[in-house]
């Protein structure tokens, strides 16, 4: 493949109507507004230019943010057929850093939001799509730094290899390079941060549907197939995310009242460990890596195992949203100051610009891992008369994002010259 060129004017981009986004919409629909009316409006722009690639687009949003998935893929497919790149020009008057990034056709969960990432500041954001019957488009706009937003998942594992074929046609490394995203999956990084001091992952090990039906029936064990490991466990599909098939079994009798309510082919097991406070709820954090920074972006209080911030009952719980201010507040001096080693390790070892964690406390006071990825979603969506402490703290988190793309920019301007 030949270098591409990089020169495209930006008016020869979207100089239809512009795309409204991910993020304006998501907000839209997370605050319970009606979509349809805004999906009306487009689809009267699509009989007007059945070419409009942003109002493809932006309908396609729409489509898997109301479920239908399916119809909302086939109409990105459309957009994508007409055009690669779609920009989200800056909110300000003045644009700042352009960030091209590089992103994968198909369901909404495919890539890192970075939509929620530039909201209201000055960044200029290219979303390029590409997949191995894709290639890069003859020219790109120009950029100052360029990201893959693309997940780590078994869909996406031959795009991140192709990306690592185009790099070399770019003036300089992204950010997040696509093979150090592939060694985020949960076994991978299992690989990578099991041994580190100060910090406790459990082993986590990928196994075929038909070798958990094996031991459910006794003709496998479980120390067979994962070291040091026994009932109670935890099992989810393979790619699996928001909790969808995650469960604890306690006993192998479990094994197969679970396979009978799950279709996947492939699952990741591990051993639960229990991480209750001394109050019986359990807490769970989610921690973002910017250039090697940590940034707590929320705090989640359960009284179930399985934590997820939607169901944990934060916003009606005063003291619990109390809790998580404080906890916000005195990040840095307390808990980013006890884990440094444990958040030191994480940074080396997964060797990614911008990754996230999911993660608690063990009994004993560790880092307990349950994820790390570098496509978790950070947004500042929550009402700001509830959550007033959060806007304040992911505000950080966005102007260290900034900061980021304006530390890289020196080498893309030193490569160019």
């Amino acid at each position: 493949m030949k270098p591409v060129n990089t020169a495209v004017n930006a008016m020869d981009i979207n100089s239809a109507a512009p795309l409204i986004g991910l993020a304006v919409l998501a907000k839209m629909a997370f605050l319970g507004k009606d979509l349809s009316p805004l999906g009306t409006q487009l689809l009267q722009r699509l009989a007007l230019n059945p070419d409009d690639a942003n109002a493809l687009m932006d309908m396609s949003i729409i489509l898997h943010l109301t479920g239908n998935r399916e119809l909302g893929i086939s109409m990105q497919e459309q957009a994508l057929a007409i055009q690669q790149v779609y920009r989200l020009g800056a909110d300000t008057q003045a644009p700042g850093p352009r960030l091209l990034a590089l992103l994968s056709p198909g369901d909404l969960t495919e890539n890192n939001v970075l939509e929620f990432l530039v909201e209201g500041s000055d960044i200029v954001l290219d979303l390029l799509y590409v997949a191995p019957n894709m290639p890069l488009p003859a020219c790109l706009p120009e950029y100052d730094v360029c990201m893959v937003a693309v997940c780590e998942s078994d869909r996406n594992r031959p795009l991140l290899t192709q990306i690592a074929t185009l790099l070399p046609l770019l003036p300089q490394a992204p950010i997040n390079l696509p093979e150090r995203i592939a060694r985020s999956s949960r076994d991978g990084a299992c690989l990578l941060l099991t041994s580190a001091p100060g910090l406790v992952m459990p082993v986590t090990a990928r196994i075929a549907r038909a070798t958990l039906q094996k031991i459910a029936l006794g003709e496998v064990t479980l120390a067979s197939v994962i070291a040091d490991t026994d009932f109670p466990i935890i099992v989810r599909p393979v790619d699996s995310h928001k909790g969808m098939g995650l469960k604890q079994l306690a006993v192998v009798a479990d094994i197969m009242h679970y396979l009978a309510a799950q279709s996947a082919d492939d699952f990741y097991i591990s051993r639960y460990i229990d991480y209750r406070s001394d109050d019986g709820l359990f807490r769970k954090y989610r921690i973002l890596f910017i250039d090697g920074t940590a940034f707590v972006c929320h705090m989640a209080i359960s009284e179930n195992w399985m934590v997820h911030y939607m169901s944990a009952g934060m916003s009606a719980s005063p003291l619990k949203k109390a809790e998580e201010a404080q906890f916000m507040q005195q990040f840095d001096d307390a808990f980013a100051r006890k884990h440094a080693q444990a958040f030191k390790t994480i940074v080396q070892k997964m060797e990614l610009e911008y990754v996230g964690i999911d993660c608690g406390e063990t009994a004993t006071g560790e880092l307990l891992i349950f994820e790390v990825d570098s496509s978790m979603t950070i947004h500042a969506m929550d009402p700001i008369e509830t959550f007033a402490y959060k806007h304040i703290q992911l505000r950080k988190v966005f102007n260290a994002f900034r900061d980021m793309l304006l530390n890289k920019m020196p080498l893309v301007i030193k490569d160019k010259a």
